[in-house]
């Protein structure tokens, strides 16, 4: 417990700290070769407890170290829903960090197929219909309990209409280890 606690204080440190400055190409973000492993990650800022950004990777593409400061960076300069972070910002960000499990992939041919696969509260989900994609954290389960709502959300992310459904549309989903 104490290590995975270790691991946690360790990558809200890294995001941190690309947050504060830009990381150089090739940057090193530890010695612990679970660093240096593939990982997907999403950093979620927060600010005064409102959402500040939120920027992440689905798939594992890059040394998880890199990914968490690179997507902290993106939360905090790049997400298209705010302003950049100003200076007076960074100190009262709050930082989380989800670090993804790979994706797996559920067959739902009808909205009710979908809604009866969803684990509340547990799963992440990530929808893509055409080019049109969108995920959800686990933790927006908080915001939004009901499977149904949920889901509609989620498709109005995409682009989608809130009750829209099409054979072709696929799901998977993903659970996170958080941490703040």
């Amino acid at each position: 417990m104490a290590e995975l606690a270790d691991r946690g204080a360790l990558l809200v440190a890294i995001a941190r700290e690309a947050i504060e400055r830009e990381p150089p190409p090739g940057a090193s973000w530890g010695d612990a070769p679970w660093l240096r492993e593939n990982g997907a990650s999403f950093v979620t800022l927060k600010l005064a407890g409102e959402l500040r950004g939120c920027i992440g990777t689905i798939d594992a593409r890059r040394a998880l170290g890199e990914d968490v400061a690179r997507n902290a960076r993106a939360a905090a300069y790049r997400d298209p829903r705010f302003p950049p972070v100003q200076d007076h910002e960074r100190r009262g960000l709050a930082i989380e960090v989800s670090v993804l499990s790979p994706r797996m992939p559920f067959v739902a041919p009808s909205e009710a197929e979908a809604l009866a696969q969803l684990r509340p509260g547990l799963d992440g989900i990530y929808l893509q219909y055409q080019e049109m994609t969108a995920t959800f954290l686990p933790q927006v389960w908080e915001n939004l309990s009901d499977p149904l709502e949920f889901l509609a959300a989620l498709r109005q992310k995409a682009g989608l209409p809130a009750r829209f459904w099409h054979p072709d549309v696929r799901l998977s989903r993903y659970t996170v280890e958080k941490f703040r």
